[in-house]
């Protein structure tokens, strides 16, 4: 299925396990996504998947500028490589609101964008800016039924008049996070976001009517990215398809977007007649994903999972294809199930282009504090 898209010529010298993007398939996705949205300037994607600096300049020079991040870290790389808006779609709570405040205060090359869900956080949070002297952009965050973090979306419009006269705060829009819009039935899907989409544009029709500026609405991530983008007036935050992996390839075929990330590996043990054992246990790999945590390429049919431990992953060879048990020293790929806890397990990707190892990308904020 995935052959010969993921092989490097010059394997020999690298040390596995390892973490390889590949750059035409990177760039190929974001076409992609960029001509579902219509408009790279509707792009929102988050960099949660990566963590890295490289990505974002490829990204800003296919004309994406806005960008969603989970730490500190992440909005200060974004800070780092100048881009338009940041959204840090996290709560801040304790020192992480004078972090933020620092940040914002720190460039004036990019707009940052706080979230928040609940009257007394944003209260912490425009009392700090205050005596900061600052003033902190804010999306409201929804609930849309994933239930991590949100207002509920019948209780969203009552908090976002009730925030909105808050001090050091500028309330205007709403984030809504969608990542439970995600069943492998295409229909379902659009059927939800269309359901949500009528909540949300009564919330802000209600609110422009009574003079309140709601103007930016982010939604849409990687599953229901597609269903809406054919809505105006809302930007859209996929993240993972940018790299796309094994678990979104195999649960929502329809999103066509190819993994351009692997993990290489070397077989180092034939335990038994019909076992093979690589060198990638779950200390390489995301251990999240319930069941399987990746595929062998080329060996989707022929291996399956024997067990897996701290830096070993076992493999039997499924019956019939006994002949075709890898050698020692093999190099194999595997495409892992969730890409971004797999990521942030390397301080470093190499990056392929056209089979070759040309270049290498840090991790720029694996790590919680960069500076700030």
């Amino acid at each position: 299925m995935l052959e010969n898209l993921y092989t490097v010529s010059d394997s020999e010298e690298i040390i596995t396990p390892n973490l390889v993007y590949y750059k035409d398939i990177i760039i190929e996705n974001t076409k992609k996504a960029i001509n579902i949205a219509g408009d790279a300037d509707r792009l929102w994607p988050h960099v949660k998947s990566h963590k890295m600096s490289e990505m974002i300049k490829l990204q800003k020079e296919m004309g994406i500028k806005k960008f969603k991040c989970a730490t500190i870290a992440e909005a200060e790389m974004l800070v780092n490589c100048h881009a338009g808006d940041i959204v840090l779609a996290y709560p801040l709570i304790g020192p992480n609101i004078k972090r933020f405040i620092d940040l914002e205060k720190s460039t004036k090359k990019s707009r940052l964008w706080a979230i928040g869900d609940n009257y007394e956080q944003l209260k912490l949070l425009s009392e700090q800016s205050v005596l900061e002297g600052a003033k902190i952009r804010v999306l409201l965050d929804v609930n849309l039924g994933m239930d991590r973090t949100g207002i509920p979306i019948e209780k969203a419009e009552d908090l976002y008049r009730k925030c909105y006269e808050l001090d050091g705060i500028e309330l205007d829009g709403l984030h809504c996070y969608d990542g439970n819009q995600n069943n492998k039935d295409i229909n379902i899907r659009k059927k939800e976001v269309a359901d949500s989409i009528q909540i949300i544009k009564l919330i802000v029709q209600s609110l422009q009517d009574d003079g309140l500026s709601c103007s930016v609405i982010i939604a849409g991530g990687t599953p229901s990215f597609p269903c809406y983008a054919k809505y105006k007036g809302i930007y859209l935050s996929p993240g993972t398809l940018f790299l796309s992996d094994y678990g979104y390839l195999n649960n929502l075929p329809d999103l066509k977007f190819i993994p351009a990330a692997a993990l290489i590996t070397r077989v180092i043990s034939h335990p038994n007649d019909n076992l093979f054992t690589i060198d990638l246990g779950y200390k390489g790999i995301a251990a999240d994903p319930a069941g399987l945590k990746g595929v062998i390429v080329g060996f989707e049919n022929e291996a399956s999972h024997f067990f897996q431990s701290e830096e070993h992953w076992v493999f039997r060879m499924e019956k019939g294809y006994e002949k075709d048990l890898p050698k020692i020293g093999d190099v194999l790929y595997v495409i892992p199930t969730h890409i971004c806890p797999t990521s942030a397990l390397y301080p470093k990707a190499l990056v392929s282009q056209n089979g070759k190892i040309i270049d290498v990308w840090q991790v720029t904020a694996r790590n919680r504090k960069i500076t700030i």
